[in-house]
């Protein structure tokens, strides 16, 4: 599933919001409910896919009782890309933060943690550099998200320019979203990243179950703290797939023609040995193209996978090969490892991970004064 990047894709939300013409004009893809809206409240629910809404929806009432349905996010389905375009409204060609594991002049950066083998890479690689456009076109749009985030480096690199505000515990969010809209913001952004954590470390059951109706509850919360005239938007960075154990460790023959990898368990990039890109993507195809969409960065780069118009400098961020699971599985890197094995993941094209909600529904504290 190639992102919709002139569509209905969460990369277009912010740009439709914050156009001249505001909540009066909006693409036919937005859900009813914020035509109109003297203000509208846009909760970024990490994690949150489409098709797992749908699945689990019984522990989602309120959620349920929302207008709109799907739109995609960008690619890859990852946090750090997809945040980025959401806040920019830019295509990750545009904006560079380009997956998960970043190539930076050969040195691979984790975009969320802004680590690499070499320890903080904050001075090597400053974050106002490598994402250089301002969140939210520039306008200063108050940002409610964790206290612990608030002078993160991806934070620095993907919500410049925005005005932040922390939350210490899930409650405080309604409380500090309500006090953005009586002091005027009409456009206030909030984030929480609970489904994202559950799904990687749980999996779908009782732990997703019991964090979905949590989210449910928040977003209750949001309705009821907000006035008849503000909408309340849901929308997600990515969904999830279930991959547990089933972990690859590429072939041999395809390690052989690898000087290091990118990317991610379900877009991994392979940066190919010196003029051995050909070789690359062959072997790849012939030993995984059975579970993955095996392409060159030229073939996802001509296909519009991450938008057009990349420059130069950020191609380079790509790697050569690409292998894009579209089973569930993920493919193993020794030097892309955490505490614990990953049992929910994204990063891929399947809807399970492309299709994010864009819905809504106005408050009901009662008209705003």
């Amino acid at each position: 599933m190639i992102p919709a990047y002139h569509g209905g894709c969460n990369r277009g939300v912010a740009p439709a919001l914050l156009g001249p013409a505001g909540t009066s004009d909006l693409p036919d893809w937005f859900p009813e409910p914020v035509r109109g809206a003297s203000a509208v409240v846009v909760l970024v629910v990490d994690g949150l896919g489409w098709l797992q809404l749908q699945d689990h929806g019984v522990h989602a009432p309120t959620m349920g009782g929302f207008a709109g349905g799907p739109i995609t996010t960008v690619a890859p389905s990852t946090t750090a890309t997809a945040l980025t375009s959401i806040t920019t409204g830019l295509t990750p060609a545009e904006h560079g933060i380009v997956g998960y594991r970043v190539d930076l002049g050969g040195e691979v950066v984790n975009m969320l943690r802004w680590t690499s083998a070499k320890g903080d890479a904050r001075r090597r690689h400053v974050p106002s550099e490598v994402q250089p456009f301002p969140s939210f076109l520039g306008q200063p749009v108050p940002v409610v998200s964790k206290v612990e985030l608030s002078e993160s480096a991806f934070t620095q690199a993907h919500l410049a320019g925005a005005k932040y505000y922390g939350w210490r515990t899930p409650s405080n969010i309604a409380v500090e979203v309500a006090a953005r809209v009586a002091a005027g913001a009409p456009l206030v952004y909030a984030y929480y990243d609970g489904i994202d954590k559950t799904a990687h470390e749980r999996g779908f059951g009782p732990f997703y179950d019991a964090e979905l109706r949590a989210v449910d509850r928040l977003v209750e919360e949001l309705l009821a703290a907000v006035p008849e005239d503000v909408a309340v938007v849901v929308t997600a960075d990515h969904g999830q797939v279930m991959v547990g154990d089933r972990v690859i460790t590429p072939d041999r023959s395809v390690l052989a023609l690898t000087r290091m990898q990118s990317g991610e368990g379900r877009f991994r990039w392979l940066h190919a040995r010196g003029g051995a890109a050909g070789d690359l993507c062959a072997a790849a195809t012939a030993c995984h193209g059975d579970v993955a969409w095996v392409v060159s960065r030229e073939q996802a780069l001509d296909e519009g996978w991450f938008g057009r118009n990349a420059s130069t400098s950020i191609v380079r961020r790509y790697g050569d090969v690409a292998l894009v699971a579209r089973e569930p599985v993920s493919f193993d890197d020794p030097a892309d490892s955490g505490p614990f094995q990953l049992i929910g993941r994204h990063g891929s094209l399947t809807e399970a991970e492309m299709l994010v909600p864009l819905i809504a529904a106005r408050g009901q504290s009662g008209p705003s004064s």
